[in-house]
């Protein structure tokens, strides 16, 4: 059978694949369900590609092409609707927010700990790296790693001719719009900062012009409801889009690639569960079940594992905290967009933090010394505001992180093989970070909606 003729069949059994999953969205599964019979599906489906053609044959190729239609479109919907979400969101959350639970109180509450968690993150990172005694001239170079590293060099004068006041400026919008495009790196705070920035003048207009603030708070609800509208509807998608994402990640992935960094992935998924395990444990000492969390955020952290997004998992985040997890919206979508530009546990914690304990000895730095540990720790949560929560947010905090403590960044391009297995699992503790912080802050505020966190299901959100 010709490579085109594979291609096609292959096509066709997604297409039954994702008539599948339809089929049980009219029978009313649950929305949980059938995220999960995705991610079971695509892994299965992906698996049976890789067996019968290899993880880098014509055929796996070109039908991973097909299957992205559905995959990368569906992240590019999300994608599509981030900015409005967060800019109409974030101004309502500010002209709604309730007088018990302030601004101020709330975004103090949420961003302390993110970074909080970030720097838990970074020594998570560097006592798994410790105890694994990662080092990185275990590791061979091959073409690509070469390749990777002389580009991350490349990219190193862009973050170290920079200094740590001239990176903070970065994050004040000079053109709020092309911000709204996602052009540079630190784009989504400065969205966050734009709209609570008209949000809080809006607060002033609505106490000084009772009737132009009542008509301002009019135009952003009808706004809001019409975005959420948006959202729901892409929402739908997730299932489709988890099952083609996993479907090709798995059959592009080769295992000889992570048999050879094994070490440093089962390092690196060690840390993230403990990572996770604090979370819990957090939500614990809280008097929240932990339980009854991971039950309500399971969609949210499943879609950021396979999509590898922190910033197009903003919509099904605050969707997951608002409907399941009992926190009231201006929280959640707080903590969601602070989450993607800033404290990401994941790709800004304990991913630099291992790198640099790996790379240490090459520099001839003892990763043992306490002042280096204690300085590698400060740097990762400062370094940690205004990391981007897409794809290449992780190696831009490496090297800010690396460039900061003097280390070779090049040496950073060795986990190239890796690296898409690894950020599916620090992503999801990225996604989950942000939510932690949401049903914290709401929690020790007093604003967490106990009742909604245990009802065991909601109608008229869970068909989704």
């Amino acid at each position: 059978m010709t490579v085109g003729w594979w291609v096609a069949l292959h096509a066709i059994v997604m297409l039954g694949l994702v008539a599948l999953l339809y089929r049980m969205q009219r029978k009313h599964v649950s929305f949980t369900k059938r995220v999960f019979a995705g991610l079971g599906l695509g892994i299965v489906y992906g698996a049976v590609l890789q067996s019968l053609h290899g993880p880098n044959s014509a055929i796996v190729e070109q039908a991973a092409d097909w299957f992205e239609i559905v995959g990368v479109g569906y992240v590019r919907l999300l994608q599509m609707v981030i900015m409005p979400l967060i800019i109409v969101s974030i101004i309502s959350a500010i002209i709604h927010v309730k007088a018990k639970a302030g601004v101020g109180k709330m975004s103090a509450s949420i961003i302390g700990i993110l970074i909080g968690t970030t720097a838990v993150a970074a020594v998570v990172g560097i006592v798994t790296a410790l105890v694994f005694q990662l080092s990185s001239f275990e590791i061979e170079a091959g073409k690509e790693e070469i390749e990777r590293g002389n580009y991350l060099d490349s990219k190193l004068g862009e973050v170290s001719e920079m200094t740590l006041p001239q990176q903070i400026i970065e994050f004040i919008p000079a053109n709020p719009f092309l911000d709204m495009t996602g052009e540079r790196r630190t784009s989504t705070i400065a969205v966050v900062i734009f709209a609570a920035f008209v949000g809080v003048a809006a607060l002033g207009v609505m106490r000084k012009k009772p009737d132009t603030g009542a008509a301002f708070m009019t135009i952003i609800d009808a706004l809001h409801a019409v975005v959420m509208r948006m959202v729901t509807l892409v929402l739908r998608l997730t299932p489709y889009g988890v099952l083609t994402l996993m479907a090709v990640v798995v059959a592009t992935t080769a295992p000889s690639e992570i048999w050879k960094l094994g070490k440093f992935v089962i390092a690196s998924y060690v840390a993230i569960v403990i990572m996770f395990c604090l979370h819990l444990l957090l939500m614990a000492l809280s008097g929240i079940s932990p339980i009854r969390y991971v039950t309500g955020a399971l969609p949210a952290l499943v879609f950021a594992f396979t999509s590898r997004t922190s910033a197009g998992s903003i919509p099904i985040n605050v969707e997951m905290q608002v409907n399941r997890l009992g926190v009231p919206e201006s929280f959640a979508n707080f903590s969601a967009s602070f989450g993607a530009s800033m404290g990401q546990n994941g790709c800004a914690g304990i991913y630099p933090a291992m790198l640099a304990v790996m790379i240490a000895p090459s520099a001839g730095i003892d990763p043992y010394n306490l002042g280096f540990l204690l300085q590698l720790v400060a740097v990762v949560a400062i370094s940690s505001f205004g990391v981007a929560g897409v794809g290449g947010g992780a190696t831009f905090a490496a090297l800010i992180v690396l460039s900061s403590m003097n280390l070779p960044v090049a040496l950073a391009g060795l986990l190239i093989s890796v690296e898409p297995l690894i950020d599916m699992g620090r992503t999801a503790l990225n996604v989950n970070g942000s939510m932690t912080a949401g049903v914290l802050s709401s929690r020790w505020l007093g604003q967490w909606n106990r009742k909604r966190f245990n009802e065991e299901r909601q109608p008229h959100r869970e068909d989704i």
